[in-house]
């Protein structure tokens, strides 16, 4: 019997771009090639979808030179309809197909990616894929919008305001008080940014400008979100099996300890100052909040694929900070080490996540 094709999808348009590379070498030297056929397929900063050679070295996470997915010259031709899963390649010899394929494993973070556009593109050509559906990605990118849906679920989350450049300029004083609402030290951050790009800690209100400018470069509307004093508690969730309730990790736990938060270097260039402890020291009742709380959040925001919930924990409640619905695989990424914590390899990880794609088919 042939094995299923698997076209893994990574790179992008997004500021993430490095990310998502990185994530592709670990996942091109994890997944089980005795279970499937590995198509790798970039998508450069430009957003051209390319052949991609299957090398995890190419892609390995190096402070000195972040990976990248680089045009050359080749073109991905995506099934012409929903009749056919033949994906082809066209070169400057000609063109020449790739075969029938069965799923798509698409590990990009932020826009054009993770937020419901190339989810939409695989639905509309009729391919099945890992990981959330159109809505519950673009739900989980838009920070704003999953704030106010999880609030409606009854999931605790941090306080915040959302403001867009036009609002801040237009009425400043207004939107000085709401953020003086939520007292000092704040969060600026953009509505629709993962990995931590754009993140600033404001400690004082002459500080706000500079932030939101930064965040405003990233993306049209900021939030600005209470800092909860708390420990930083991040667990991962797949759906449950068999109409089963969803299956929750153990938890990880990120240790600041010679920074100002976790920020993009600590969590992708292993910069000093942060610890990542995992499994967290956390009673059993604790746990098990923990798990209910997230397993929640991932329910309200449409329950498919997988996502990674974070939390603040004060010692008395668990505020969800944030639900990504895909997760970095690097090597030193919370979510696979979370699941390693609890029983699974990262390969069978991986398999669950394809199996899972599998199985449901075209959406």
């Amino acid at each position: 019997m042939d094995k299923p094709a698997v076209v893994v999808l990574f790179g992008g348009r997004s500021s993430e771009h490095s990310i998502s590379s990185a994530t592709a070498g670990g996942v091109l030297r994890a997944i089980d090639r005795e279970r499937f056929r590995v198509i790798p397929v970039g998508i450069t900063r430009d957003g051209a979808f390319v052949l991609e050679d299957d090398d995890p070295d190419k892609f390995a996470l190096d402070a000195a030179r972040l990976p990248e997915v680089v045009d050359n010259g080749t073109r991905i031709r995506w099934p012409e309809s929903a009749r056919t899963r033949e994906l082809r390649v066209a070169h400057a010899a000609g063109e020449r197909s790739l075969g029938e394929i069965d799923a798509v494993f698409p590990i990009l973070h932020g826009r054009y990616g993770e937020d419901g556009t190339v989810q939409g593109l695989l639905e509309l050509v009729g391919l099945p894929y890992a990981g959330g559906g159109v809505l519950m990605s673009a739900v989980g990118m838009d920070k704003n919008v999953a704030k106010n849906v999880l609030r409606s679920a009854g999931v605790p989350v941090v306080p915040w305001v959302a403001v867009t450049r036009a609002d801040w300029q237009r009425d400043r004083s207004l939107w000085e008080r709401r953020i003086a609402g939520l007292g000092l030290p704040v969060f600026v951050k953009p509505n629709r940014a993962g990995s931590s790009v754009g993140v600033s800690k404001v400690s004082t209100a002459d500080e706000l400008d500079a932030a939101l400018e930064t965040a405003f470069a990233e993306d049209s509307l900021a939030l600005v979100e209470q800092a909860v004093v708390g420990r930083e508690i991040e667990c991962g969730v797949l759906p449950g099996r068999d109409g089963a309730p969803p299956r929750v990790s153990v938890a990880g736990e990120i240790v600041v300890t010679g920074r100002e938060f976790y920020d993009f270097e600590a969590k992708y260039l292993d910069a000093p100052g942060v610890d990542l402890v995992c499994p967290a020291d956390l009673r059993d009742g604790e746990l098990a909040e923990m798990q209910r709380i997230a397993a929640r959040a991932f329910e309200a925001l449409g329950g498919e694929g997988l996502a990674r919930v974070d939390f603040f924990y004060t010692g008395a409640e668990f505020f969800v900070n944030e639900v990504n619905t895909m997760p970095g695989f690097t090597p030193i990424s919370m979510f696979p080490r979370c699941w390693i914590a609890s029983g699974m390899t990262y390969a069978e990880l991986l398999t669950e996540l394809i199996d899972d794609a599998l199985a449901r088919g075209p959406r």
